[in-house]
């Protein structure tokens, strides 16, 4: 039996989509995890879905508790982990299960991504290093080819979060989700304990879904800005030496500022190039230990688009 869980925080119409796409399973097992929506998505799954296990979390806690509480009520042989805004297509699970079942030294799988906009979405990447962190900050990341070609069932560094299947023999042995890791940055840290772990990640480009992104983080986007660096900062933190971690976070600070510049001039005619500009200071400030807490600056969105 697969447990399918999803993690879910005022993302009402994704979520529905998504269960609504998981509607033709009949041996699966759903768990929704909801972090203290208050959009009405608890009440609509209670009511729409009885056979979905709806957890109620009173507080937001985060995508890594959300999962592990999920972990916690699950009993299939297989976990899949999947987003509020994925809408899974018909036989993606049982492709990669198939594919676990063949392979027994893989212990996670992931499925070929396809964006709201129709086009593939890149969910296979590497673990970074310094120097791929130096040439996202003065952009020449986009002039190197990418090392995974999405067309061919292969083993990757790490999977996009947004859609995981793992085998439950692996998870008991890599252990729960860290939940330090708030949001995002927590595949990352996933994928390399399960490598560490000795198991294999894997991308399987014959099991599809779509992925329409940003379900949660369109809710306060500066603060999940931030967040994202935040999570970053973790990882490297957590696996990498002391002067490594100093080096990405010179390479953090690098990147910022360069946008900030970038984007000054073209603010003054184009709204998008302002949030820009103002997301990558918000994110400076964090940075170098000013007071743009990530709950301090979803606050203040919140007063701002209620003045507006």
């Amino acid at each position: 039996m697969v447990s399918i869980i999803i993690v879910s925080w005022n993302a009402k119409a994704y979520l529905l989509k998504c269960l609504d796409s998981l509607a033709y399973l009949k041996n699966a097992e759903i768990i929704v995890v909801d972090n203290a929506s208050a959009d009405g998505s608890p009440e609509a799954v209670a009511a729409d879905y009885p056979q979905v296990h709806l957890i109620r979390n009173p507080v937001n806690a985060g995508f890594s508790r959300g999962n592990n509480l999920g972990i916690k009520a699950s009993r299939g042989d297989y976990v899949a982990f999947v987003n509020s805004d994925v809408v899974v297509m018909p036989g993606c699970i049982k492709t990669l299960v198939d594919y676990l079942e063949k392979h027994p030294e893989v212990g996670m799988a992931g499925p070929k991504l396809i964006g709201k906009d129709g086009l593939l979405q890149p969910s296979c990447r590497s673990f970074p290093t310094l120097w791929t962190e130096f040439c996202r900050a003065v952009a020449l990341d986009r002039l190197t080819p990418a090392r995974w070609t999405h067309r061919a069932a292969e083993p990757v560094d790490v999977l996009q979060g947004s859609f995981m299947l793992v085998r439950r023999a692996a998870l008991e042995k890599v252990g729960d989700w860290d939940e330090r890791f708030f949001v995002y940055g927590e595949d990352l840290d996933f994928c390399k304990r399960f490598w560490k772990a000795g198991w294999r990640v894997a991308f399987v480009p014959r099991a599809v879904a779509y992925h329409y992104g940003g379900a949660s983080s369109a809710n306060a986007p500066v603060r999940f800005y931030i967040e994202k660096q935040r999570a970053d900062l973790q990882y490297w933190q957590k696996h990498a030496s002391p002067l490594a971690v100093r080096g990405y976070f010179l390479l953090a600070v690098l990147h910022e500022a360069l946008r900030t510049l970038g984007y000054a001039l073209p603010a003054l005619l184009k709204e998008s190039a302002r949030y820009k500009v103002k997301r990558s200071v918000a994110c400076l400030r964090w940075l170098l230990g000013g007071d743009a807490h990530p709950k301090k600056v979803e606050a203040q969105e919140m007063i701002n688009e209620n003045a507006t």
